[in-house]
């Protein structure tokens, strides 16, 4: 059957170039739909009775949407009836008399669940990342964010969830859990991803957030003393750690190893703030400041698709000027 696009149901004249559309056309040109399809359809399952199932290709375009636009299954399920632009994305037919339901986005979301594959998947961006050049793996930034959690106790056991946990920062509680990265030190791109829960302390996932072929890590102050523990002992890395702001407040600057001690300071903080970036997408792009479901595995699993995505969202400017 023939796909019908905006064009063709008369609205050419009126219609708007929105930035929604800007933003999935581009996306389309970038994501390496064909690598991410071919590593799914090796784990799906073959039915040879009842209703064919839709293609893959459009259940992970639907499953992408999701992450982009904060939607829940059921929103997902409505904004594809309401709007023509997310059926001409996941490459539905616009004459089609089914789509996918709640029920069926939910089924592909835990089938990604048990197979683990959204690890695989930013692996597999990062492949493609690091053949264009983008990503270099030198040196490692390592950082961590708060993730909140809902408090209600509005539900059918009336607790929260158990698997998060409160944390003080500053002078404000935070309840819900903490999402670890390690990041390219020269692009800020995402190639490590950890989730524990918010009163886990930023230095026991250190070691877990390094690839092993990086030669230098910077971290905050938060990682002070990374290299006397255990599992650090054997890594041939260089640690550049932020020295402790009550220290650094009494550093002398008029002296000449004063004034070293701070350029060397500023020079750290600025390699670190690379990590800052993808938070900020996956925060203010894709709109994620609270977890969306029960339990550290869903939604650390989330959380590493939308840094996958926000690593094709941070470099699409050059892939899409190297593609011409």
């Amino acid at each position: 059957m023939k796909q019908t696009t905006f064009a063709s149901t008369g609205f050419e004249l009126v219609t708007k170039r929105t930035r929604k559309r800007e933003f999935l056309e581009e996306m389309n040109l970038v994501v390496p739909w064909t690598e991410l399809v071919a590593l799914i359809q090796s784990h799906a399952p073959v039915s040879k009775t009842g209703r064919p199932p839709f293609p893959v290709s459009t259940m992970l375009r639907i499953h992408f949407m999701q992450q982009w636009f904060g939607l829940s299954d059921p929103a997902m399920e409505e904004a594809l009836h309401d709007m023509a632009l997310f059926r001409e994305f996941a490459q539905l037919d616009a004459g089609a008399t089914r789509l996918p339901d709640e029920s069926t986005i939910l089924r592909f979301r835990h089938f990604l669940e048990a197979h683990q594959l959204a690890i695989q998947m930013l692996a597999s961006v990062n492949a493609k990342l690091i053949d264009r050049g983008l990503m270099l793996k030198t040196g490692t930034v390592i950082d961590a964010t708060l993730i909140a959690a809902p408090t209600s106790t509005k539900n059918s056991t009336g607790e929260r969830d158990p698997e998060m946990h409160q944390t003080k920062k500053g002078n404000q509680w935070h309840f819900g859990m903490k999402a670890h990265i390690g990041a390219d030190a020269d692009s800020g791109l995402v190639h490590s991803v950890e989730g524990t829960a918010a009163n886990a302390h930023d230095i026991t996932k250190a070691v877990d957030l390094l690839h092993g072929k990086e030669t230098d890590v910077f971290g905050d102050a938060g990682y002070q003393g990374i290299e006397k523990r255990a599992e650090a002992q054997d890594l041939e890395v260089q640690w550049h750690i932020a020295m402790r702001p009550g220290k650094r407040r009494v550093v002398d600057k008029t002296t000449r190893i004063g004034a070293l001690k701070e350029k060397l300071e500023k020079l750290k903080a600025s390699i670190r703030a690379k990590v800052e970036h993808p938070f900020r997408v996956i925060k203010c792009q894709f709109g994620y400041r609270k977890t969306r479901y029960r339990g550290l595995v869903k939604n650390t699993a989330q959380l590493i698709t939308l840094f996958a995505l926000s690593n094709l969202w941070m470099v699409r400017k050059r892939v899409l000027m190297a593609n011409g």
